[in-house]
């Protein structure tokens, strides 16, 4: 990890980081993240019930729109040609809810974690969205990046 946060210049000021000499390497991210709710409302979104729609195909397609438009939501990010987003959406008795798992990548100078994680993000987002009418009290939580390969750092996962 770097001593430095790199979006800041030598005066303090946010920028955008000159990703123009870095090497083209393939980089990938994963990211994961879920959505707790009653047994119920899993068990009307599981039965496609919900009046809304499907919530996991329209939560799926939701991540991966997000991932694709990463540089429009966050200010710094650089715009990339993402070579794949997939969207894994997992039903958890145990939570009770839905796990989430987003994996971005591509081929380029920079990496796709911010494309991972916004694409997690939003899908937990559009779950609530979709169920909010019978469980307003659905809780998203744990976000974060698994792990991330490519690029001069390497290869990290998380503990």
């Amino acid at each position: 990890m770097t001593a430095r946060l790199t979006h800041l210049d030598d005066t303090g000021a946010a920028h955008m980081v000159d990703v123009g000499d870095k090497s083209v390497t393939q980089r990938t991210a994963v990211a994961e993240g879920h959505v707790t709710m009653l047994p119920e409302t899993l068990a009307l979104i599981r039965q496609g019930l919900a009046k809304k729609g499907d919530v996991i195909a329209t939560a799926r397609i939701a991540g991966i729109m997000a991932a694709k438009r990463t540089h429009e939501l966050i200010p710094l990010c650089h715009p990339l040609l993402l070579t794949k987003v997939a969207v894994e959406i997992e039903a958890d008795e145990a939570l009770p809810g839905l796990r989430i798992t987003a994996t971005a990548r591509v081929s380029g100078q920079t990496g796709v974690e911010m494309e991972a994680l916004t694409a997690v993000s939003v899908a937990c987002l559009t779950v609530y969205d979709m169920a909010k009418a019978v469980d307003r009290g659905m809780v998203i939580g744990g976000i974060r990046l698994l792990e991330k390969s490519g690029g001069k750092s390497g290869t990290w996962q998380a503990a």
